[in-house]
């Protein structure tokens, strides 16, 4: 009863502190309209369709103060926005009752709130272009009996349509090798009629507007995705975005937002402040103590406890391998030396058995039973099916527990990774770190990182036998060059417009002046990158 009290009261709560934060968004937009000069030159369409149903996400109060800063600088924006316009979309998907009817309504009133006092424009009549769904039936006749393989690599009218469905479905479904069963076989229909339903309207949109370029939230959801894919055919510059590795700040690129390309010049070099400022950052961090799109993974850290160190000492030497999550390994720029995560850990679980002298220690992601968000294929269900528990040299740390990853780095001989960011961790360390699959980090020489399964397989039994193992010193310096432009550079602070709020994976709008805005950092950054074809970097 006490749980059930707390949870209809922190639901009142979540409900009136939106509906406050409507008002103030509806009361600073009009402010936008009102302050607004006549727009000049070709439009900047927005879209972002994924990003928040009837909440402001922090990737929707990104979207919305970057396209406020360009409407108040004279340049027309387009909201290219959804009015019921997906049979199915990522976030209103139910994974236990595909079925289920999407939360159309409460999405809508919500984009209504964000673009209030948007003006009509005499060029393309409005500049919140709405779009509805229309059922294709040449398409839905073609899909009906497809399997999901065939669903999954489908194209029509020269549009992978399959290929840019298929994230979407494995993060709301979190799973990576998805069912053939008509439950999944439904959703990806319905995705892909609705894609091929974004693809026409935008391009529609394109026609009509001209525009300089499009802004989409991520890239990898099926309708920015497609949105994206179309733009791009057309030549047309597509920037996305995501939430930067700072609380509150935003990350906007001209490549793949989710993929972090960044580029940092080879002369570039930490002087003493800098050097000092990024300490400063991992002093904490290896205390457990950041977060990462509002998320605070950890409450405390506890160190190496007497029973594990004890049974550290039977073995000859320590071998972490961490995991990670479903929803970032099935990244399709992830997977570019083994299938999956999952096939990487079959082949760790066949040299686990042929070397007991080494004690592995398998460490699931803590994001893995995240609430709301809990992956439906996990390592830990990995570890049960084929029963690892049983192995005598391998120690299990599930998702729950708040073992120490940094201790257990300074006691192994080697780390061994998929692609999370522990990895880049490790190497700051001085650790030697073997890559399995692509990460953000692996665009410079950070890690060790083979490009086939057979050379992946040669150089894990080499660190495995050698006595010691010499880690490039280009590996370390890398690795703190990529992780302060990722923090300091790359993340755009937002702190000053938006905070938390009741759920810290939402944002609320601060109190502000539009000058303000203007002059942020963040703001300079931004509209530098999109009206200079700037780099999307803060200046030091």
């Amino acid at each position: 009863m006490k749980a059930l009290n707390e949870f209809f009261t922190q639901r009142i709560k979540r409900g009136v502190v939106r509906r406050l934060n409507n008002l103030k968004i509806a009361r600073q937009a009009r402010e936008v309209a009102r302050r607004e000069p006549s727009p000049a030159g070709a439009p900047v369409i927005f879209f972002k369709a994924s990003s928040g149903i009837d909440d402001l996400s922090w990737n929707s109060g990104f979207h919305l103060l970057a396209s406020w800063a360009l409407r108040l600088k004279g340049i027309p924006v387009v909201y290219f926005a959804c009015r019921s316009g997906m049979s199915k979309c990522v976030l209103g998907t139910n994974r236990d009752e595909p079925h289920q009817p999407m939360p159309c309504r409460s999405c809508v009133v919500q984009s209504r709130v964000l673009y209030t006092g948007v003006q009509v424009d005499r060029y393309t009549g409005t500049r919140v272009h709405w779009f509805d769904f229309e059922r294709d039936g040449e398409l839905e006749f073609r899909i009906a009996q497809l399997s999901v393989p065939e669903l999954s690599a489908f194209h029509f009218q020269d549009i992978p349509l399959g290929p840019l469905c298929l994230p979407g479905l494995r993060w709301i479904l979190r799973i990576h090798h998805l069912k053939d069963d008509e439950p999944t076989r439904y959703l990806l229909r319905e995705y892909i009629l609705s894609a091929w339903n974004v693809a026409r309207k935008f391009s529609e949109l394109l026609d009509q507007t001209q525009p300089r370029a499009v802004v989409v939230f991520n890239g990898q959801f099926y309708p920015e995705a497609t949105a994206r894919w179309v733009a791009q055919k057309r030549g047309i510059r597509v920037i996305t975005h995501e939430v930067g590795l700072q609380p509150a700040s935003a990350f906007f690129t001209d490549g793949e937002a989710t993929a972090y390309p960044i580029h940092i010049p080879d002369d570039f070099e930490l002087n003493d402040a800098q050097n000092a400022k990024l300490d400063a950052y991992l002093a904490k961090r290896f205390q457990g103590d950041f977060t990462m799109a509002g998320i605070k993974f950890w409450s405390e850290m506890k160190g190496l406890d007497e029973a594990f160190l004890q049974k550290a000492a039977e073995f000859k030497q320590i071998v972490p391998v961490f995991t990670n999550v479903i929803f970032d390994t099935s990244q399709p720029h992830a997977n570019t030396v083994f299938e999956d995560m999952f096939q990487w850990l079959d082949l760790t679980l066949e040299v686990i058995r042929s070397h007991r002298g080494t004690l592995f220690v398998i460490r699931a992601h803590p994001d893995e039973l995240r609430v709301r968000k809990s992956s439906r294929e996990t390592v830990e269900e990995w570890v049960d099916r084929h029963e690892v528990r049983k192995e005598p040299n391998v120690v299990f740390v599930s998702p729950k527990e708040t073992l120490s990853s940094y201790e257990l780095i300074q006691k192994s001989k080697f780390v061994m990774i998929y692609n999370s960011t522990i990895g880049l961790e490790a190497s700051i360390m001085g650790a030697a770190v073997l890559c399995a699959g692509k990460a953000r980090f692996t665009q410079y020489p950070t890690v060790f990182f083979p490009q086939s399964v057979d050379a992946y397989k040669t150089q894990l039994e080499t660190f495995l036998n050698a006595e010691r193992i010499e880690v490039p010193a280009d590996f370390r310096r890398n690795a703190r060059r990529f992780l302060y432009y990722q923090l300091f550079r790359t993340s755009l602070p937002f702190d000053d417009f938006l905070e938390p709020s009741v759920r810290t994976t939402q944002a609320r709008l601060k109190s502000f002046d539009l000058d303000a805005l203007l002059q942020a950092d963040a703001i300079q950054t931004i509209l530098d990158g999109l009206l200079k074809k700037g780099d999307f970097l803060l200046r030091e």
